[in-house]
């Protein structure tokens, strides 16, 4: 299964990466840069909220539902041609308040700092690239035949390792320590080690850096 970093340096990737820098007005480079950083804090978030039983039924709920076989993936051209439309922007809205919760506003201003970007356009972008990410791992669900939190977990595990490891654990590593000053560092620590990523790989990484 091919890692989420993977998919942005993909033709696909670079057809998102392209849409969404048009779509806010950042340049192709600093809106890589960006998503690269996203996509996997993203996912940890889902990953964390999958390991509940409830979590996991709501996302895969809507996976098999709503996003299911990644139709948004089919027409990215027309999806981006004469900007992205309401219903996608209030869509991811609502899938970022979902799996980030309060932390929301801490995770866009870490990302803001890292990236060099303002904080309305990590906004605007992390608005267009979860209903992305959701198309994503709907259409890996139908793909993979994920059908229980289990195989949800697996696959989520498995789309943040990715063939990317090292990559992966530094991108996430220099995230983690955005601004320098650890006042985000607990809550966004915790969800890119949640869900079971507790030993080993990037989770013994990242704890041994800051397990206590």
């Amino acid at each position: 299964m091919s890692g989420i970093l993977d998919l942005l340096n993909s033709p696909m990737g670079k057809q998102i990466i392209s849409g969404v820098s048009s779509q806010t007005g950042q340049s192709a480079d600093k809106t890589g840069n960006l998503l690269s950083m996203a996509m996997p804090v993203l996912m940890g978030a889902m990953q964390k909220n999958a390991a509940t039983p409830d979590g996991a039924s709501g996302l895969l709920s809507a996976l098999s539902g709503k996003h299911s076989g990644g139709g948004i993936l089919d027409n990215l051209g027309g999806l981006f041609e004469g900007g992205v439309e309401d219903n996608v922007t209030s869509d991811g809205a609502g899938i970022l308040g979902h799996i980030l919760g309060g932390k929301q506003p801490a995770v866009e201003n870490a990302l803001s700092q890292k990236s060099g970007m303002d904080a309305g356009s990590v906004s605007q972008i992390l608005k267009v690239a979860a209903p992305i990410l959701m198309g994503v791992l709907g259409k890996q669900t139908a793909q993979n035949n994920v059908s229980d939190a289990s195989g949800l977990s697996n696959m989520l595990g498995g789309m943040l390792g990715g063939g990317q490891g090292s990559k992966q654990q530094s991108l996430i590593e220099s995230f983690l320590d955005a601004d320098g000053d650890g006042s985000i560092l607990d809550d966004v620590a915790g969800m890119v080690l949640g869900g079971g990523q507790k030993k080993g790989g990037l989770g013994g990484l990242l704890g041994g850096l800051f397990g206590k």
